[in-house]
């Protein structure tokens, strides 16, 4: 797929860091799968990939985390 962002790079199959933020709460989630620019870098999740991304952030805020590190699990 042809990034939105650049506007130049095509789109590879790969895995990303995502970080989120609310409030005091930080979550990363890292080996996120996602279709990745290879021009600019920007990544794109698939729904599926996202609803669990904030799932997992949600979980995170709600015990009150204020820094939490996770490896994304399919």
């Amino acid at each position: 797929m042809k990034c939105v962002i650049c506007k130049q790079g095509e789109t590879y199959d790969g895995t990303t860091t995502v970080t989120l933020e609310r409030g005091q709460t930080t979550v990363v989630i890292k080996e996120v799968p996602a279709e990745i620019c290879g021009n600019c870098g920007e990544y794109y999740l698939c729904e599926k990939v996202t609803e669990k991304v904030h799932k997992l952030a949600e979980q995170a805020v709600r015990h009150g985390v204020v820094i939490e590190v996770l490896r994304y699990a399919a």
